[in-house]
């Protein structure tokens, strides 16, 4: 056996790597660039994280970033600061409170679940946004 089997992870590759590419794919799809005349879609990749973050490798660090690239996504798309943090935190907390169910689970249920959580947390910012505006958005 090796020792860098046994080696223990480091967060920076773990958390710090995913979080960087998520806000760095954000940054490219706010580029001002309309391939065939239409605008780029606004995904939220952070969701990706929220989701595995939950599932594969729980820790302490994971909500954290998520506040932190939440709030990095309200200032560049210029939502109520907090917006998107809440929202992914939300749905962090969701799939990680189910995250005994997910244990073996074949692709299938994964992706439903990730939908789920999508959901989830779209409807959380849907509902925060109503909630601020004091209309329906």
């Amino acid at each position: 056996m090796s020792r860098s089997a046994t080696r223990p992870l480091d967060p920076l590759w773990w958390i710090g790597l995913p979080m960087v590419l998520a806000l760095v794919g954000t940054l490219v799809f706010l580029l001002p660039i309309r391939p065939f005349g239409l605008r780029l879609p606004e995904p939220v990749f952070a969701m990706v994280l929220a989701f595995a973050w939950a599932v594969i490798r729980p820790s302490v660090i994971a909500p954290f970033a998520l506040l932190a690239m939440g709030v990095i996504m309200d200032i560049l798309w210029g939502s109520p600061l907090g917006l998107w943090s809440l929202a992914l935190l939300i749905a962090h907390g969701v799939i990680f409170s189910v995250r005994s169910v997910l244990a073996g689970q074949s692709l299938g249920v994964m992706w439903v679940w990730y939908g789920a959580a999508c959901m989830v947390a779209e409807l959380a910012a849907y509902l925060l946004t109503q909630i601020l505006a004091q209309a329906v958005p």
